[in-house]
């Protein structure tokens, strides 16, 4: 059985006239003829009856026709499928991520898209903040992951993924790390690491002022990879959110009185159409079990 043979055998069905049939399905009437008959010889038992130039279902006709829409529609969601996997492939993902989110985290992410959509190519950029929203306004990104800390412009979507605390980032054997928790205050007069690049770092600066916090740095840098070398050198202690700490020995304490968190968001530019690629990923990542 050819899936051409159903169509031609569902046209006919329809139609009741094999010459509107064949002009139907784009062929001659007699190979659409020819290939009706030769259904009918594979599975033994007339399809349609013929009573002059008049045509009917016949009784196995009827029974058998619900059957073979299954099998066309089966058939046309398969090509839809393949077709979309096509688009997939030719179309990569254009992805702002801001330079402080933690690539562990998301990297995880991009595995799981990556087992599910093979063939689609990510392309990640890393930028502050503003510089992405406006790469995403202009279209010169599809889809951006930052933290909303001023808010986004109404012309964005921003769709939460994870919240995140802010911890205190300690060297081994530091007094420190014997608590469970450490106060911001407890944090007063400690040799610092300043993270140049935290887009919460004015607020930070803020909350310690207010509260009286002494922050002496030692080292500043706007490389995390930096901040936390320095930190595992016992240069200094660093504050940084918690899924952004990607050196196995460093220790983390939450910091509490106040407690500092933040929340990572994918952000889309409301009503733009998305390329198939584009939208799968957004699928994927609004449907992923992320941290926190």
């Amino acid at each position: 059985m050819e899936l051409f043979q159903i169509r031609y055998v569902l046209a006919a069905a329809e139609t009741l006239n094999f010459t509107r049939a064949a002009e139907r399905c784009n062929v001659s009437q007699p190979a659409l003829t020819k290939a009706v008959k030769n259904l009918e010889q594979e599975l033994g038992t007339p399809i349609f009856t013929r009573e002059g130039k008049r045509v009917r279902l016949s009784d196995f006709g009827r029974s058998i026709l619900p059957t073979l829409r299954q099998m066309q529609d089966q058939a046309e969601r398969a090509k839809a499928i393949a077709q979309e996997h096509r688009l997939l492939d030719k179309v990569p993902v254009r992805l702002g991520v801001l330079g402080t989110i933690g690539s562990v985290r998301i990297a995880r992410y991009l595995a799981t898209f990556q087992s599910a959509f093979e063939g689609v190519e990510v392309e990640v950029i890393e930028s502050p903040v503003p510089e992405l929203l406006n790469r995403l306004d202009e279209g010169a990104l599809d889809l951006a992951i930052v933290n909303p800390c001023d808010g986004v412009p109404e012309s964005f979507h921003a769709h939460p993924l994870y919240t995140e605390k802010y911890v205190a980032v300690l060297p081994p054997g530091h007094p420190l790390a014997e608590r469970n928790s450490v106060r911001l205050k407890d944090l007063s007069g400690q040799p610092y690491v300043d993270r140049l690049s935290c887009e919460m770092r004015e607020m930070f600066t803020a909350v310690c002022r207010d509260l009286d916090v002494q922050l002496y740095a030692r080292f500043r840098s706007e490389r995390e990879d930096w901040v936390q070398a320095m930190v595992l050198a016992n240069i200094g202690i660093a504050v940084m959110p918690e899924y952004s700490v990607t050196v196995p020995d460093l220790l983390q304490r939450p910091i509490t009185d106040p407690a500092i968190s933040r929340t990572i968001a994918l952000v889309t530019v409301p009503g733009r159409p998305f390329a198939q690629s584009t939208a799968a990923f957004v699928r994927t990542a609004k449907a992923f079990s992320w941290p926190g």
